[in-house]
């Protein structure tokens, strides 16, 4: 009798008591344009879904440096079949700049940390600078010009940390995305950008740019020979790490299976090998890890742009 008891209790347990695997397939959102970063996304997605039993797909909604694809995800149904994967920036730096954007860390739940993109600047490679030193003492005789993927990206934010450590001021340009105004560099109407390193590792490999620092705390592992902006004596490090969010109000089993599922995609050697192609840097980060950063995050970029003079539109 007791044993029968015992087992028509456990078929009685919630199911947030049992192992969750939903029911249907996952979208994957991306919240920029379609890039190189899809296949890591992807190879990230396929591993989830051959645990989970369905179909993880990668939907690409870009728009608003990131906000549309994430104000999508946060609104959708908190069941764990709609997640994004995702840089910063959308969560902990828009929300500063656009009123009521309905967007911040308290509207979404963090899964996972996965991977950091190294931030730097590049010339073109027949530029004379070649190291931080030389744009400093560059942009002490005129006025040089750069261009970024937008108004208060974190590249931008890179170089205005250059400026806050130095006191030299520079013209920025805003572009959408990496590719027009590193076009614009390699044409020579601007005198260097800031990007993703991976936006603009080909033009480097191919000798065509010139990779001069990186704002991350180590060099990145494909350019070993290029120091970092503090390794040059500037303290200028910006971090950009990108995680894996899910809407606020998801279960916390279901946060907890996809974080474990986040970090064994990351031990993968097809996504590993994925994130080396995309020239990032996998970097995991436990969930509560992930959320504490973020939430750091967001109330260090409030008092950055008050010193850029953002107000938010």
């Amino acid at each position: 009798m007791m044993r029968l008891l015992f087992a028509i209790l456990l078929l009685a347990l919630p199911a947030h008591g049992q192992e969750w695997r939903p029911e249907g397939a996952i979208t994957l959102v991306s919240p920029y344009s379609p890039g190189g970063s899809d296949a890591f996304m992807r190879a990230i997605g396929e591993y989830m879904g051959r645990q989970l039993g369905v179909p993880v797909a990668v939907v690409n909604r870009d728009g608003g440096s990131g906000v549309v694809g994430m104000r999508f995800m946060a609104s959708s149904n908190p069941d764990g079949r709609t997640i994004a994967m995702t840089p910063m920036t959308a969560v902990v730096v828009q929300p500063h700049m656009v009123r009521n954007l309905g967007l911040d860390p308290s509207h979404v739940a963090p899964v996972c940390g996965t991977n950091e993109n190294h931030l730097g600047i590049v010339v073109r490679s027949d530029s004379p600078i070649r190291n931080l030193a030389d744009l400093l003492a560059a942009g002490r005789a005129r006025n040089l010009s750069y261009g970024s993927a937008g108004p208060n990206s974190l590249p931008m934010l890179g170089v205005w940390r250059v400026s806050r450590a130095t006191g030299v001021e520079f013209t920025h340009i805003a572009f959408r995305g990496d590719p027009p105004h590193l076009n614009e560099t390699l044409a020579g109407r601007l005198d260097f950008s800031t990007a993703v390193v991976a936006s603009a590792s080909e033009f480097v490999l191919s000798d065509r740019m010139r990779l001069i620092t990186v704002f991350s705390a180590g060099r990145h592992p494909d350019f070993p020979n290029v120091p970092t902006a503090r390794e040059q004596g500037v303290d200028a490090l910006q971090f950009s790490q990108v995680g894996i969010y899910a809407p606020r109000g998801t279960p916390e089993h279901v946060l907890n299976r996809l974080d474990t599922l986040c970090r064994e995609a990351l031990e993968q050697e097809t996504v590993r090998r994925m994130a080396a192609t995309a020239r990032s840097i996998i970097r995991y980060m436990p969930r509560a890890d992930f959320a504490a950063m973020i939430n750091s995050e967001f109330e260090a970029y409030r008092s950055i742009l008050q010193a850029l003079g953002v107000q938010p539109e």
